[in-house]
């Protein structure tokens, strides 16, 4: 071995060694923050003189020295759909008919390693945080600003590098053939979930005067209701090969001036979003069979890649726990068949799901049902993704504001694109930076999702002795749970406030509260009214009163 590949060597393990320190560090938080329910998050705030003076030294014009390796793809009709508030567009989409009758279409995503190279204090910083973290009032970006909304961001009429799966498509949603490959891009519409679900719908033009009336390409109407249809076939077939149907309303917070939430408010999927969300899918899938897709060998005989490498897993679900599921759901007159075939169970899921549309509960049967699937995590062994059921499955598309994405292409680049860039590419330290990507991930959504009870607090916090309408969420020994029918806040009926005159006897086996002297019953998913007595804004608790 030639004594530079030697000295990189013994450089990319020190690395991992510090790497591996500051982890048990992260992983301790990480736990300590799954055992006190109750405790407050460390969240990074801004980011070290280090990490910024590596910013300034992002070469301003990596356009203009990248085009001439790229694969130009300026000429074709590109946009983006993202979120109203959105900043860090990290994908878009191209458009164009063959002469075929077949579609080419460029699932785009911002090359943002291209900028953060490794070992780097600005890499290290992205690794620690392992994503971005979405709370109700702000943001805490993976990447500073300078890269997150200017650099990598994919915005409109600035010519942006980017890695992209372009493919060819028939009307029936059939991928032909496909091409990974690095790409130069210019997005021509910055759309919003809603203005491109208005086109769909009423299929309005969008006024844009970059192109002249003589332009040739599609029109963007024309290319979203194709992109519609044929994502549409790509959700149908998603769920007959047993993808299950988990989705549900969203809640939102409409915030004054001053950060205080002022309105709750529920956020249902549109047909755009299904739209982005299945071309996002397809990119991941096709990026993680290309690499670990079983490879024939000079034999004839099958066998897995050797290629370490990054995949996002979701393994089968515990028997057990969809044996236990089933049971519970009787008492709502639903039924959770359970068998051994996994296609199987993934139908009877989806028939569950769909049984308790509308119903009181709707909300609780789900949660229960995702509590019985197993976690998706990050990981060099690939058992494939039960819920989406897909064999093959990895994180691509959103690399500003997820690391797992970063590494996937620097492996992309290593493996495909024959790039001599550094990656961590021995499968332990792969594995380890899987297993922290993991944990990073699920801190960031149990801040995310205290955040979320933390403004609940904060909004019945004004509506201290009013009444809602609710349902029962969770019965214990020490009282009720309950959450509000229009804005799922969820809070806790003392059991000493139940029944004064009675005696409350707590039945563990079937979920309920029941009055000794009058028999009376409080069971999952009875209807309540309640009123607001106490908020702790501080511990996010919520205290209710039966209203008679």
């Amino acid at each position: 071995m030639k004594t530079k590949d030697l000295i990189a060597k013994r450089l990319r393990r020190e690395k991992a060694t510090q790497r591996k320190n500051k982890n048990q560090q992260f992983s301790k938080k990480s736990y300590d923050v799954i055992e006190k329910k109750e405790s407050e998050y460390t969240l990074p705030a801004g980011f070290s003189d280090e990490v910024m003076e590596d910013v300034q030294r992002l070469p301003q014009d990596a356009i203009s020295m990248e085009v001439l390796r790229r694969r130009d793809m300026r000429d074709v009709l590109t946009f983006t759909i993202d979120p109203d508030e959105a900043k860090d567009f990290d994908d878009a989409l191209s458009f164009q008919i063959l002469d075929t009758g077949n579609y080419q279409i460029g699932i785009h995503i911002a090359d943002v390693t291209h900028y953060v190279q490794e070992q780097t204090a600005l890499d290290d910083e992205a690794y620690q945080r392992g994503s971005s973290i979405y709370l109700v009032d702000r943001v805490i970006p993976m990447l500073p600003e300078r890269l997150s909304n200017e650099l990598c961001s994919l915005r409109p009429h600035e010519d942006k590098l980017c890695m992209s799966v372009v493919v060819e498509m028939d009307p029936n949603a059939k991928v032909i053939r496909h091409k990974i490959c690095r790409t130069v891009i210019c997005s021509d519409y910055r759309l919003t979930y809603r203005q491109a679900q208005d086109m769909l719908d009423t299929q309005s033009p969008i006024s844009d005067n970059r192109y002249p009336t003589t332009d040739n390409r599609p029109k963007l109407s024309e290319a979203l209701h194709v992109l519609d249809t044929l994502a549409k076939q790509l959700r149908a077939n998603r769920f007959r090969q047993g993808a299950i149907n988990f989705e549900s309303p969203e809640v939102h917070f409409r915030l004054d001036d001053k950060g205080e939430p002022i309105e709750i408010f529920f956020h249902n999927s549109l047909d755009t979003n299904h739209l982005i969300e299945e071309f996002m899918l397809l990119a991941n899938r096709i990026v993680a069979a290309e690499i670990g897709k079983k490879k024939k060998d000079k034999d004839g005989e099958t066998k897995e890649s050797s290629k370490p490498f990054v995949y996002r897993v979701h393994d089968n679900p515990d028997p057990e726990k969809i044996g236990r599921l089933s049971t519970f759901i009787k008492r709502f007159g639903l039924h959770l068949k359970t068998s051994s075939n996994s296609k199987t169970t993934h139908k009877h899921i989806n028939a569950l799901l769909d049984d308790c549309q509308g119903r009181a509960c709707q909300s609780l049967v789900e949660t229960l049902t995702i509590r019985a699937m197993a976690k998706a995590v990050y990981s060099t062994d690939n058992i494939g993704h039960y819920g989406l059921a897909f064999p093959y499955y990895t994180h691509f598309t959103s690399p500003i504001r997820r690391y797992p994405d970063m590494m996937v292409h620097r492996l992309v680049s290593r493996y495909l694109l024959q790039s001599k860039a550094l990656c961590r590419h021995e499968r332990e330290e792969l594995e380890e930076a899987c297993v922290h990507c993991s944990e990073a991930e699920l801190a960031a959504q149990m801040a995310e999702r205290d955040s979320v009870k933390e403004m609940h607090a904060r909004w019945i916090n004004n509506h201290l002795g009013e009444e809602f309408d609710a349902i029962i969420s969770g019965v214990t020994e020490f009282g009720l749970f309950v959450q509000l029918t229009d804005t799922l806040t969820e809070g806790l009926v003392p059991i000493r406030t139940i029944e004064k005159n009675d005696y409350m006897q707590f039945d563990e086996e079937n979920y309920c509260l029941i009055a000794a002297r009058s028999g009376k019953t409080y069971t999952l998913s009875d209807p309540v009214r309640v009123k607001v007595t106490k908020v702790d804004v501080e511990r996010k608790l919520i205290d209710f009163v039966l209203v008679e």
